[in-house]
C-alpha cells in the first residue's frame, strides 16, 4: 500500500509527464529487480531483461498518474491507470507476464471479499483506489473536511470488501478422496529436476510409500491420486522406462493417477506439458495440454532470429506448444465420473485460464506445479499466494501438488488448510467436496475490467485535451498582454 501511495504522490506532483515517467521507471526497476530476483537461479541476464521490460510499463503508469493528477477525479483515474497498465503487461508482449498484480495481495486484507465478486482485476482496482484516496488526502486535504472526505471514502472502499464474504462456496454434490504425491527433486537452477528419470523414480518411490500406508489402513484409500507437473520428465509414450515406472505406480495404487508429464510433438523439435489421467486398467485416458507457457523458459519467441544471436537460449530445449482447451479432465470412478479442473503451474496467473476450469464444469480444482528450479526462492511463496487468491476468487478448495514444494490445500476463503515442507518427499490423502456453480467474478471480472479500462482511457484523453486547451488559452492571453 505504501509503495502504491509513494508512486502516486511522486508522479502526481512531478513537474512534467517526462519526470513522472522517469519516477515510474525507477519504481518499476526496484519492484521487479526485487520481486523476480528468483530468476537469477536460471539466468541473471534474463532476469535483468525482464525487469527492465516490465519497468517500462511502470514508466507508462507514472506518466498516466501525472495526467490523472490534473483532474478533480484523479483517485478514480489513477486507480484505473493501475488497472490499464496491469492489463497491458498481463497480455503483451509474448502473452504477457501477469505476476506482480495488486489483486493477488489482498487475500489477507479486508478487500479479500471482492475477489469472488469482481475477481483479481477488480480487487486490484479497489486496492489502488484506497491508496489513491489516501495519497489525495495527503496532497490536497488542506482542511479537516477534506481529510475526513478522503479517509471516509477509503474506508467505504475497504468495507465494501466484506460484501463478498456473503458469496458462499459452490453447492456441494458429494465428495471424493484424493491422494497427492510430492516426490521431491534435486532442485535448484536449470537442472533442478536432476538426471533423466530421477524425478520419475522419486515420485514412484513416494507413491509406493503412500500405497503401503493405504494398505496398512494408516490413510484411507483415495478415489484417485495426483502427481505434479513434471512428475515424469520424459515422454511416457516414447520412453519405455518411463512408461514402466508410471505403470508401476498405478499398479501399486490400483486407482487412476493424474500425472504431469512432458510429451514429444506434435511437430519436429516440439513438446507439450500435459496432465494425463492414467487408469489402472485402460491406461492413458483424458489429457490436458498447458495453455500458458513461460517465455524463454518453455518456449523461445522469435527463436529463428534470437537463437543465432544468443546461443544460450538453446537451453530451453524443444519448443513447447500450447494447448487450446480448458483444463477439465474426466476421471472415471466406479459408477461415476468426476470432472477435475487442473491448472499447470504458471497458469494460475492468467484469469481466463483459471475461470475456464469452472466454466467448463470442473467439480474440484487442483494445481500441478514444478518449482524444482526455484526451490528456496521467493518464487514458490509468490505462486502459492496467487493460488490462494484464486481459491477465494472461485470459492473453491484448491489442492496444490508440486515436485518439491510448496504443496498444500487451500480453503475456499483463501486460507491455508495445510502445507508440505519444501525439499522433502511427502504424500497423503484428503477428502474434497465436489462443487457446482460459479462466482460472479467468473462471469463479470473480464467485462468489468475492460469497461473500467476504456472509461479510464477516455477520462485521461479528456483531461489531456482540457489541459492543452487551457495552456493554449493562457498563451493567447499572454501574447495579447
Amino acid at each position: 500500500m505504501l509503495c502504491v501511495m509513494a508512486l502516486s504522490v511522486l508522479s502526481v506532483t512531478a513537474a512534467s509527464v517526462r519526470q513522472a515517467a522517469l519516477t515510474g521507471l525507477f519504481f518499476g526497476l526496484g519492484l521487479y529487480l526485487i520481486g523476480i530476483r528468483w530468476m537469477t537461479v536460471i539466468y541473471v541476464e534474463a532476469m535483468v531483461g525482464l525487469a527492465v521490460m516490465e519497468a517500462c510499463f511502470m514508466a507508462l503508469l507514472g506518466a498516466l498518474l501525472q495526467l490523472a493528477g490534473r483532474s478533480r477525479w484523479w483517485p478514480l483515474l489513477a486507480a484505473g491507470s493501475w488497472l490499464l497498465v496491469e492489463y497491458l503487461f498481463s497480455h503483451v508482449p509474448f502473452e504477457g507476464f501477469p505476476w506482480l498484480r495488486l489483486g493477488y495481495t489482498v487475500v489477507d486484507s479486508p478487500l479479500a471479499g471482492l475477489l469472488p465478486l469482481v475477481g483479481v482485476p477488480g480487487a486490484g482496482f479497489a486496492f489502488a483506489l484506497v491508496a489513491q484516496l489516501l495519497a489525495w488526502t495527503l496532497i490536497h486535504a488542506a482542511t479537516l473536511r477534506r481529510r475526513l472526505l478522503g479517509l471516509g471514502a477509503a474506508l467505504v472502499v475497504l468495507v465494501s470488501g466484506t460484501v463478498g464474504l456473503l458469496v458462499p462456496p459452490g453447492v456441494e454434490s458429494g465428495a471424493v478422496t484424493v491422494g497427492y504425491v510430492q516426490g521431491n527433486a534435486p532442485g535448484g537452477g536449470i537442472f533442478g529436476l536432476g538426471q533423466p528419470r530421477t524425478i520419475t523414480r522419486n515420485h514412484v518411490a513416494e507413491t509406493e510409500r503412500l500405497a503401503a500406508r493405504i494398505s496398512s489402513g494408516a490413510v484411507p484409500k483415495p478415489d484417485f491420486v495426483v502427481w505434479p507437473e513434471n512428475g515424469t520428465d520424459m515422454d511416457p509414450f516414447l520412453d519405455a522406462q518411463t512408461n514402466q515406472l508410471v505403470r508401476q505406480a498405478v499398479a501399486a495404487l490400483n486407482v487412476p493417477l493424474l500425472i504431469g508429464t512432458i510429451t514429444n510433438g506434435p511437430g519436429v523439435n516440439e513438446r507439450q506439458t500435459a496432465a494425463i489421467v492414467w487408469d489402472p486398467v485402460t491406461g492413458a485416458q483424458a489429457r490436458y495440454d498447458k495453455r500458458n507457457l513461460v517465455p524463454f523458459g518453455e518456449w523461445v519467441p522469435l527463436r529463428g532470429l534470437l537463437e543465432p544471436l544468443f546461443p544460450v537460449v538453446a537451453y530451453v530445449g524443444a519448443q513447447s506448444v500450447p494447448g487450446t482447451r480448458p483444463g477439465v479432465l474426466p476421471v472415471q470412478l466406479p459408477g461415476r465420473s468426476v470432472q477435475v479442473g487442473t491448472l499447470i503451474c504458471y497458469e494460475v496467473a492468467f484469469d481466463d485460464t483459471v475461470h475456464d476450469t469452472v466454466r467448463a464444469g470442473a467439480q474440484l480444482n487442483v494445481v500441478q506445479s514444478s518449482n524444482a528450479m526455484y526451490v528456496g526462492t521467493q518464487q514458490v511463496p509468490q505462486q502459492f499466494a496467487i493460488t490462494r487468491a484464486r481459491a477465494a476468487e472461485l470459492r473453491r478448495e484448491i489442492l496444490v501438488v508440486t515436485t518439491t514444494g510448496t504443496s498444500g490445500l487451500i480453503r475456499p476463503d483463501g486460507s491455508i488448510a495445510f502445507t508440505l515442507p519444501e525439499f522433502e518427499p511427502a504424500s497423503g490423502v484428503v477428502q474434497l467436496p465436489l462443487r457446482a456453480g460459479v462466482t460472479p467474478a467468473v462471469w463479470l471480472a473480464g467485462g468489468l475490467e475492460l469497461a473500467a479500462i476504456w472509461a479510464t482511457a477516455a477520462g485521461l484523453v479528456a483531461v489531456t485535451w482540457r489541459h492543452r486547451r487551457r495552456g493554449a488559452r493562457a498563451r493567447v492571453v499572454r501574447d495579447r498582454g
